[in-house]
């Protein structure tokens, strides 16, 4: 089953949590490679994340008010192998400091979980995120704007994704709109990703890539 992209989040921080705390670093053997750190962060992370409350295992920014203070949050339920795991590999020493260690994990997941969505203008790129060249570039909005009010009754999408845009030169922006319409971009294809996704996009990629940028028409 595929989990969700907050499990994702709370694996990383579990991860940078082992990296980064003094303690752990003192005790980790310097030779452990990135495929083994891999390893042992997701075995972790799939004992812990469903016996954690459900608010946690769905923080979003829209939701950030239902998150309990992580420090009046009860771990009982917690499965006894995180505790020992940590213990056995000598990361803490008693299953008190685990359950600490996992506290201070749990308040970075939730930070970055319930960060609010980005500023889009910020995201600009210097390439086209379609044909990867380097040509002035226009913003494409991923949810057209003359679907929003529809978008929002149907609740096809959160209101921070509603201004999320793609980076894309002008004749990869006119070659989006030409293969769906607004409301089929806005309900199938609203990330460059699910854009890149399609046959008829891949191929004008291909095409595109090959055509170099020059002068600008008078």
């Amino acid at each position: 089953m595929t989990q969700p992209a907050q499990f994702s989040t709370f694996k990383d921080t579990l991860a940078r949590r082992i990296l980064s705390d003094p303690g752990v670093l003192g005790q980790t053997n310097a030779e452990d490679e990135a495929d083994a750190l891999y390893d042992f962060t997701s075995y972790l992370a799939e004992e812990v994340w469903p016996f954690l409350p459900a608010e946690l295992r769905e923080a979003t920014y829209e939701n950030r008010d239902a998150i309990p203070d992580i420090d009046d949050l009860s771990l009982e339920s917690i499965p006894t192998t995180f505790s020992d795991t940590l213990m056995s590999c000598g990361l803490v020493d008693e299953p008190e400091a685990a359950i600490a260690f996992l506290r201070k994990v749990l308040k970075s997941y939730v930070t970055e979980a319930c960060a609010p969505p980005p500023v889009w203008s910020r995201t600009r790129t210097t390439e086209c995120e379609i044909c990867e060249r380097e040509v002035p570039l226009t913003y494409h909005h991923l949810i057209p704007r003359e679907v929003h009010d529809k978008v929002r009754k149907k609740k096809w999408h959160t209101e921070a994704m509603l201004n999320s845009v793609a980076w894309l030169c002008r004749p990869c922006h006119t070659a989006v709109h030409g293969v769906a319409s607004n409301e089929t971009l806005a309900r199938e294809f609203y990330t460059v990703e699910l854009l890149l996704a399609r046959e008829d996009i891949q191929k004008w990629k291909k095409y595109a890539a090959k055509q170099r940028f020059g002068l600008r028409r008078r």
